[in-house]
């Protein structure tokens, strides 16, 4: 994997493929499908709060900004892992940050998924490496990465991939300027909607899946034209498996 300082990269699991065209926000941005097991909206899912002073605002924004959800409603709990290595817990999600490494990513999200579509767990990692750095030190860089890691463990996918696109007021949106993309749109509301309106017979909120970390990407299973987006494919066996969809910024 590239490892450039010249590089961010986002990097979430489940990914579709996904047009860098503005009129994105009109279409779909569900992650093919797969969504939180659950048998009744609206329904509570916990969120770990593993995160220190710097983050602890962003991370109250995030989780009140998606529980304006009619379908869903975050709350946060004590974290249950430490920051290193940001291990999950099942049928929630644990937040963390630390100082990661110049590795080139600023922000990633990973889901578990357990029978063929339904999320079991997941985690959101922001990498202090890069926001202790004047660049990205800023209130709107942090809103941005943290509530768009946190859509992507809810099952959403980015509205649009083009940096060089007018924002269109969501942090599901990639952008060189965070000032207007700091928090969900009324299209990510919409999608969650189309996401959970299928009920389930089961629930993966609090269920055990095989393994609480994983152990690297896997296999690279397609990469964009441009070489803007990879996604890989870890299986944990037993029909469970992580795929990482990792979106590259120059």
């Amino acid at each position: 994997m590239p490892r450039s300082p010249r590089r961010f990269l986002v990097t979430a699991l489940l990914a579709v493929a996904v047009s860098a065209l503005p009129s994105l926000a009109l279409g779909s941005h569900s992650w093919g499908g797969y969504h939180w097991a659950r048998t009744s909206n609206p329904f509570n899912l916990k969120v770990g709060d593993n995160v220190s002073g710097a983050w602890d605002t962003v991370l109250d924004t995030t989780i009140v900004d998606w529980t304006k959800s009619t379908v869903l409603d975050l709350t946060k709990v004590a974290g249950g892992t430490r920051v290193k290595p940001c291990k999950a817990t099942a049928g929630r999600v644990e937040v963390c940050n630390a100082s990661y490494g110049n590795n080139g990513w600023l922000g990633l999200a990973q889901i578990w998924i357990s029978g063929g579509t339904h999320i079991a767990q997941g985690v959101t990692k922001v990498n202090d490496y890069y926001f202790n750095t004047a660049k990205y030190n800023t209130t709107a860089w942090r809103n941005l990465v943290m509530c768009q890691e946190v859509g992507h463990t809810l099952g959403l996918d980015h509205q649009d991939e083009n940096f060089d696109n007018a924002n269109l007021g969501t942090c599901m949106d990639y952008t060189s300027d965070p000032s207007s993309n700091q928090h969900p749109n009324q299209h990510d509301y919409a999608e969650l909607v189309t996401i959970y309106t299928h009920l389930d017979s089961t629930t993966t909120v609090g269920q055990i899946v095989n393994g609480s970390a994983a152990s690297g990407w896997g296999q690279l299973v397609s990469s964009s034209a441009s070489d803007r987006s990879s996604v890989y494919r870890l299986d944990l066996g037993n029909g469970q498996f992580v795929l990482t969809h990792v979106i590259w910024a120059r």
